[in-house]
This record gives structure tokens, sequence and C-alpha cells, in this order.
């Protein structure tokens, strides 16, 4: 697969189009996103959010582990670990999330993270996700919650 390249999200997120994040794919426990910091992504210290960065970690390992199970439609975090190593960037860096599934059971997922300036490590994540399965064909998602 080609990781440079941007294409659609598997699914409409709203949130992520507004954020700017681009897709660059999710197959066999790994996938990437990436995104080009703006002012609007900024700290009071004019660096990336320290939301920006968990709110891409948290993305890329929910579609990693997501690419390991077609019949998922979507996953949860059920928690989420995230070490801030360094800043992310001034505007205009490109950071680039790498996330990778560990585990796989039934209804979980384990799964880590890494969000990248070029070759400087900023953040790294570990989570578990849950995930959705579609009850019935034609039928609504099962969204209970139950760890």
């Amino acid at each position: 697969m080609d990781w440079t390249v941007a294409r659609p999200f598997p699914n409409e997120i709203p949130f992520l189009n507004e954020m700017g994040v681009e897709f660059l794919g999710a197959m066999d426990g790994e996938a990437r996103v990436a995104l080009t910091l703006g002012t609007r992504h900024m700290n009071s210290w004019q660096v990336g959010h320290g939301g920006v960065t968990m709110t891409l970690l948290d993305v890329v390992m929910a579609l990693a582990g997501r690419s390991l199970d077609p019949a998922a439609s979507g996953a949860v975090t059920v928690d989420m670990h995230t070490s801030f190593l360094q800043p992310a960037g001034h505007p205009g860096s490109r950071i680039i999330a790498i996330g990778r599934a560990s585990h796989c059971a039934t209804t979980l997922v384990f799964c880590e993270g890494e969000l990248r300036n070029g070759d400087l490590l900023v953040a790294r994540a570990m989570g578990t996700f849950k995930f959705l399965k579609q009850r019935a064909a034609g039928r609504k998602l099962d969204h209970t919650f139950i760890p």
C-alpha cells in the first residue's frame, strides 16, 4: 500500500474532516493518518495541541484494529494511555500517526500507536478498543457498551 497518498475515510467522521485529518490507509493490522498542522491546531505555546495528538493516536489505533475484523462496523475506545515525548510541531508541520494492532480477541483489540513529525517521535500510545458489530443484515448497529 502506498502510505503517502490520502484516500477517503472508510466512514464519514465530521470531526476529522473539520480537523483536516488525511486517511492514508489501513490493512493487515496497521493504519496511518496524517495532518498538516495549522494555527487552529496550536496551543498557547504555538505548538500542536495535546488533544490533536491524542485524537490522531485514538483514530489510527482504532483503524488498525478494525482492519483485522471486516465484520466490525466500528470500534469504541475502552482505554487509552498516551506518553508525550516532544512538541508535535508548529504550523505547517506534517505529522503522521501510525497504529498497529498487537492482539485481536473476539470483541476487543489491543493496539499501539506513535505520532511522528518527520524522524522525530512525538508521542506513543497504547489502547484497547471494543468492536461494534452489526446485529443482522438490515438491522441497527448494537451500540450497547458492556466491558
